[in-house]
């Protein structure tokens, strides 16, 4: 008798240690990629089926019996999930029935001129296609919400590294951007664009002007000043990369009179005022030159023939007309260096 109770014992030390290892043990594999995906609307079965079509479990007997212990097949929820290696059936069961997804890094580092800019960012970030996107973003209905139209979808996104779902919508997205962007726009600040006459919107179609201009800080708020005084004084801003943003050229290096001819809202040669919407996205430091702009008499600046790729500014024409020829004619003998 006493051995049949040492061979019991002995059977259930046996399966315990058996059914430990299949439940905490790391039974696992890490999917290609890193990252585990069940998209939105996924059922139990389907879920199932991808984990072994993954290859993170050769078998699903023991992570069904143990989801349904945990009721996970009433508790799917989409995501991206990061499985490491040799990861146990219970730690994959917890971390897919609480959701603990794997967040995605949006990092807006470079310069946002028109929807593709963005839409090409995200691209394979998240669910959602490329043209989720791109039809969120092309739609007044979708913008109205923040107080925009397509021209000024640019306001919203702040060079930064954002954090997502990777089950996020278009809409939660942009919802995101939006609320890092009003942040910036504490009451002292909506003063100061109040004070030089601009809304906040026009503080960034102002901001993107000068963001396109110059990667020299020092000079962003006596630029922003040039282009204050031609508003005041209703004269054209003939900003140059406003005829690149016309003519979505963006790689233009030289603007020739022909260019100055295209037929667009957003050519400050031929339109006076601000243009209507931001022709790129900016930086908190080049709103900020905007708003604390000093006051000057300056109406002209041009590229210093140094190449340095600093400015030199003017208050009237004869003097401009001479920095102008001066910068003209390095620009000349350059090309023609190179050209040898």
């Amino acid at each position: 008798m006493k051995k049949w109770i040492l061979a019991f014992v002995f059977l259930v030390l046996v399966l315990g240690l058996f059914l430990g290892w299949k439940l905490l043990g790391p039974v696992t594999q890490a999917p290609e990629g890193k990252y585990f995906y069940i998209a939105t609307g996924a059922t139990y079965n389907e879920v199932k089926k991808e984990l072994t079509a993954k290859k993170v479990l050769r078998g699903t007997f023991w992570f069904d019996w143990l989801a349904k212990k945990m009721d996970y097949p009433s508790l799917v929820k989409p995501g991206r999930y990061l499985i490491p290696p040799r990861t146990s059936l219970l730690q994959l069961v917890r971390m897919l029935r609480n959701g603990r997804q794997s967040p995605v890094n949006l990092v807006i580092s470079r310069r946002i001129r028109v929807r593709e800019d963005l839409v090409k960012l995200m691209k394979d970030k998240f669910e959602f296609s490329a043209d989720d996107m791109n039809s969120f973003l092309a739609s007044n209905d979708s913008l109205k919400k923040y107080g925009l139209d397509t021209a000024g979808f640019t306001l919203a996104i702040f060079p930064d590294t954002y954090q997502f779902f990777w089950n996020t919508t278009p809409r939660k997205v942009y919802d995101r951007l939006w609320e890092e962007s009003t942040k910036y726009w504490t009451p002292e600040k909506v003063a100061k664009a109040r004070a030089k006459g601009l809304t906040i919107l026009e503080a960034h179609v102002l901001a993107s002007v000068v963001e396109e201009e110059t990667n020299y800080g020092p000079e962003k708020p006596t630029i922003a000043s040039v282009y204050l005084n031609r508003v005041a004084k209703g004269i054209p801003l003939q900003a140059d990369p406003t005829v690149k943003f016309a003519l979505r050229d963006f790689g233009l290096r030289r603007i020739y009179f022909k260019h100055l001819q295209v037929a667009s809202p957003y050519n400050t040669y031929r339109n006076k005022g601000l243009p209507p919407g931001p022709i790129c996205n900016v930086q908190k430091s080049t709103l900020d030159a905007v708003l604390d702009a000093p006051k000057t008499d300056y109406i002209y600046f041009v590229a210093n023939s140094d190449f340095s790729g600093s400015h030199v500014f003017s208050a009237d024409d004869k003097t401009h007309m001479k920095l102008a020829r001066q910068y003209q004619l390095a620009l000349d003998s350059l090309q023609k260096a190179k050209q040898k």
